[in-house]
């Protein structure tokens, strides 16, 4: 038996190997070109940047010696004032201006008192009775206080009770049985009386004017400070309670 004889066929056109070929070589041309590209721009940018940079300026100092610098410039101005048009007739101003008061005469054998001299003297006198004169009473001077002390003034000693007086309790909360407390504040002055009453607290108004009338009868020894009186406020509490209860 014959064998058969096989043979490829050959066709025109390109094969497997030849398209990968074709691939690879225009890859790599494109490769190049991209990369190229690429480089160009970022070639460019730079070189803008570069043109557009502008050159810092240059400073120059110039040392010179104190005598080279010569003379200071005058301050005075030789160039006169800008004269000023007036319409109209100038006007004198007359206020502000002061006007010269002669001095007062002063007896030359006129002396002025000392302390030792002022203290000597006696009391002012006060004329009573039918006017003429026939009787007075001699006055010592008395300082009063200007007016109440704030609510905290310091002090070194404070002041202490010497008289006392209990209110009095009053009729109608006798008859209806009512207790309460009253809290009232004195002004003490300089010399430990009470100037001035304020209440506080109260716990029924009926009781508020027998503790009153009670504050105003207290005495005390004056707060000290620094050495000398002061005036000072001093809180009070007065408890209003029946016979019993207490």
């Amino acid at each position: 038996m014959a064998e058969s004889l096989v043979v490829p066929y050959v066709g025109s056109g390109y094969g497997a190997v030849e398209l990968k070929q074709v691939y690879q070589k225009y890859m790599a041309y494109a490769i190049v070109i991209a990369s190229v590209s690429i480089a160009s721009f970022v070639g460019s940018y730079h070189v803008i940047q570069w043109l557009s940079e502008e050159e810092e300026p240059m400073h120059t100092v110039r040392i010179m010696k104190y005598t080279d610098l010569g003379p200071p410039p005058s301050l005075q101005s030789n160039q006169a004032a800008p004269a000023v048009a007036v319409s109209g007739p100038a006007v004198r101003p007359s206020v502000g201006i002061p006007v010269p008061v002669p001095d007062a005469e002063v007896s030359p054998e006129q002396t002025i008192a000392s302390q030792t001299e002022l203290s000597a003297q006696a009391a002012p006198s006060l004329d009573v009775g039918d006017g003429t004169g026939g009787g007075a009473i001699e006055q010592d001077l008395r300082i009063e206080d200007e007016g109440p002390p704030p609510d905290f003034v310091p002090y070194e000693k404070e002041p202490t009770v010497v008289k006392k007086i209990d209110p009095k309790y009053p009729e109608i909360a006798l008859r209806a049985g009512l207790e309460g407390n009253v809290y009232v504040k004195v002004w003490v002055d300089k010399e430990g009386k009470v100037r001035k009453v304020v209440v506080l607290k109260s716990d029924a108004e009926i009781f508020n004017e027998s503790a009153i009338e009670a504050a105003k009868q207290w005495v005390f020894t004056p707060a000290v400070m620094q050495k000398g009186p002061v005036s000072v406020w001093v809180s009070i509490p007065f408890r209003f309670r029946l016979t019993g209860n207490r």
